[in-house]
């Protein structure tokens, strides 16, 4: 069981050790991502050589949580997050390190944008979110994952509910072997489980129903972001990597089912079945709006109610400013 005490104490060890960032040899921009779909602009950044045209070595660190690229952020290793990495954990790391980062772009999803959702396996007898009373119920890595799937199940009369942490890769495999009954995850799991035959999606879009109140409200769960230190000891190839970056996220928006290929070989799904994955928005820093940010701070609060966050983290100024 994950506690707040627990994982400011990890990334305040992983802080001790913290300098200014290392630089690979050849300055390369190093960037971590967690493996799921709504890490597409970093990937498709990569492969078009969007970060090349603009003069920059980009390469994109794996990791399989988001706290782990949290706690890289903090030690000094990588220069930032992909999108798709845990936005509380980033605030997480905030409060251990304050002006450790900014934000440079967010994804929002609810029930039209997927990425959130709960599945269970093919022939499973739960039906909704309710019948999950007395099951065995997994989520991502990480306390965001563990908060929300929580929240979640209280939300749907599950008292007192207990969630185990599985690694992505291995939500398929548990629900198939019986070790779980259902998993809250983010896509492309659910898809790759349903082309396979072995999982169903029970439902998705749940983050905002359940823990925003509104099916339709912006769930900024993951962000993208540069670390204080590549802004200011490399400002003219942050703004370079950012400009970039956004760069990469307009040729998502304009060419998603192309992007989509790109999903191969950064995540689970595989280039035959990359078409069926649904997609994430993305705002940029500069594109959100009052209610974007009251929908994000929203989110944040809960943090601060659950205790989670020892104290209000405000989401504004942590927006990147041109």
């Amino acid at each position: 069981m994950i506690t707040r005490r627990r994982t400011l104490q990890t990334l305040a060890a992983a802080s001790l050790g913290a300098a200014s960032i290392a630089r690979a040899a050849d300055d390369a921009i190093l960037i971590g991502y967690w493996p799921i779909a709504s890490g597409l602009p970093l990937y498709a950044g990569l492969e078009l050589g969007i970060f090349q045209e603009a003069g920059l070595k980009v390469e994109g660190v794996k990791f399989s949580s988001a706290q782990q690229v949290a706690e890289a952020m903090i030690s000094g290793r990588i220069h930032g997050s992909a999108n798709g990495t845990a936005s509380a954990v980033l605030a997480l790391a905030e409060i251990t390190s304050p002006g450790l980062f900014k934000i440079i772009c967010s994804n929002p999803s609810n029930h039209k944008l997927v990425l959130d959702e709960f599945v269970v396996a093919k022939d499973s007898p739960i039906k909704s979110l309710a019948d999950l009373k007395g099951r065995k119920i997994a989520s991502g890595p990480g306390i965001q994952n563990v908060t929300l799937a929580k929240i979640m199940l209280e939300k749907n009369g599950v008292a007192n509910p207990q969630v185990t942490e599985l690694p992505v890769g291995q939500h398929v495999p548990a629900l198939v072997g019986g070790q779980i009954d259902a998993v809250y995850t983010l896509e492309p799991t659910g898809t790759a489980g349903r082309l396979k035959g072995l999982t169903r999606v029970l439902e998705t879009g749940v983050i905002s129903k359940y823990v925003l109140g509104d099916a339709d409200a912006p769930w900024f769960g993951g962000s993208a972001s540069v670390t204080a230190t590549l802004l200011k000891e490399r400002p003219a190839d942050a703004k370079k990597y950012i400009a970039a970056y956004a760069k990469a996220v307009e040729h998502v928006r304009k060419n998603p089912e192309e992007s989509r290929n790109h999903l191969d070989g950064f995540t689970s799904i595989d280039a035959s079945l990359v078409k069926e994955v649904p997609l994430s928005g993305f705002t940029l820093y500069n594109e959100f709006k009052p209610a974007d940010i009251d929908a994000f701070q929203k989110f944040f609060d809960v943090f601060t109610e659950r205790k989670i966050f020892s104290r209000a983290v405000p989401v504004k100024p942590l927006l990147y400013t041109a």
